[in-house]
């Protein structure tokens, strides 16, 4: 426990001291990339608070496109500040995750009946998103309006640094309240929904209500996160935030990493956005897709021979490997 503290700790060091590490000619290409992992680890937590528990979502890229959507058209029609906007935006999707979520809940709609849902939904979203063309921009996306300067107000800064420490806190706070819930009672009462609604149901365990909460909260953090990623990129488009595409994105990430571990999301999101680099700068435009089709194949590896995922199968095998070593010392 001490060790993974003090790595823990070292770790957060060189985050916080990142910007200012020796990076060459490269330091506003890596930032680029430690923003995008920090945002889309943050996310990937938001998606893994339902889906250890059993609540497999495909639809998650619903939320993140209703958030980002939400407050980039705020912003350009009404000049709201995105700290309003994203107020709004969380509260709008919350309500859109209660309208799926209790229906759900009440007809006992579980397992790939409630991914199917979901699927639903990301997809009813998307459309939507096209169709409002006049508003949205339809598929082509929507630009956010531009500050005449960097503004605290609007989200908007020349200075990469600033995003940078901006989605290092929004990446620590997804992992305080990933760790609350963990440590919480919820999590014995998902376990319990996920194993078996009938007879957690029959232990006094109100079922509807805990996975309401749950569902809620994943989808409100995962607009906030679909705001933070907007401000960042000024450009919003449906295949990029919304839809089946990036809701399999966020999965795949999270069940790379490992789902039931707090850093399991963040080392699976590292993963995919590494490797999606590597294969853009290294094969350019020559092999369009190849990156998903890597996905997909490694997808089926882990699910197959790593169901904790990379980071929760390592940490498994190091705690198997530190107990013999704590039992001999205690019995000496």
């Amino acid at each position: 426990m001490r060790a993974g503290r003090l790595a823990g700790a070292v770790l957060l060091a060189l985050l916080v001291l990142g910007p200012f590490l020796p990076m060459g000619g490269m330091r506003q290409y890596v930032l680029h990339v430690l923003i995008q992992i920090l945002v889309w680890s943050f996310i990937g937590g938001a998606w893994s608070l339902m889906g250890r528990f059993g609540l497999v979502s495909l639809g998650h890229g619903a939320f993140l496109g209703l958030g980002a959507y939400t407050v980039t058209l705020l912003w350009n029609a009404y000049g709201l500040t995105p700290w309003l906007g994203g107020v709004v935006a969380a509260a709008l999707t919350i309500v859109v995750a209660l309208v799926v979520a209790y229906p759900c809940s009440r007809f006992q709609v579980v397992g790939h009946y409630f991914a199917l849902v979901t699927l639903a939904v990301g997809e009813v979203v998307r459309l939507l998103i096209i169709a409002e063309r006049n508003w949205t921009g339809g598929s082509l996306g929507l630009s956010l309006r531009a500050s005449p300067s960097d503004s605290l107000l609007a989200m908007q800064f020349a200075d990469k640094r600033v995003f940078y420490y901006a989605s290092l806190v929004l990446w620590l706070a997804g992992l305080w309240i990933w760790y609350r819930v963990d440590r919480s009672m919820a999590r014995e009462a998902m376990e319990a929904i996920g194993e078996d609604e009938t007879a957690a149901a029959s232990v006094g365990i109100h079922v509807t209500r805990f996975k309401m909460g749950i569902t809620m909260l994943s989808a409100g953090l995962t607009a906030i996160g679909g705001v933070a990623y907007a401000q960042y990129i000024t450009y919003v488009n449906p295949d990029t935030l919304a839809g089946i595409g990036v809701s399999l994105r966020i999965v795949f990430a999270v069940v790379l990493g490992g789902m039931y571990s707090l850093l399991g999301p963040t080392v699976g999101t590292a993963l995919t956005i590494a490797l999606g680099e590597y294969l853009r700068v290294v094969f350019g435009l020559r092999l369009i897709g190849m990156a998903e089709t890597i996905y997909g194949l490694l997808l089926i590896v882990f699910i197959i021979f790593l169901p904790a995922g990379i980071y929760g199968s390592l940490r498994d095998a190091v705690t198997r490997l530190a107990r013999p070593a704590r039992l001999a010392g205690g019995l000496s």
